[in-house]
């Protein structure tokens, strides 16, 4: 079940220290819910962190959404967060 509360706090996400704030969320989500995480382990969430920037260009174009040129702090978030459970 996605955690609402963490979603919003991804989606709220506008400044450096909202993203800090946002990291330390998942964390505490992690430390609180392990079993909702598909990647618990600092290696598996690091392989799928890296398979989620990868494959970044179809969510976009799934979510009928242009891909940003840049990156902004609020997009360091999401990618953050869909590692928590990308296969």
């Amino acid at each position: 079940m996605p955690n609402m509360e963490l979603l919003a706090s991804e989606k709220a996400v506008q400044t450096r220290t909202d993203l800090a704030a946002f990291v330390h969320a998942l964390r505490e989500d992690l430390r609180l819910s392990e079993d909702d995480w598909e990647n618990p382990t600092l290696d598996r969430y690091l392989e799928a962190l890296a398979a989620w920037i990868h494959d970044m260009p179809g969510y976009f174009k799934n979510q009928h959404i242009e891909e940003p040129h840049e990156p902004s702090w609020g997009l360091v978030a999401t990618i953050l967060h869909a590692a928590k459970t990308y296969e």
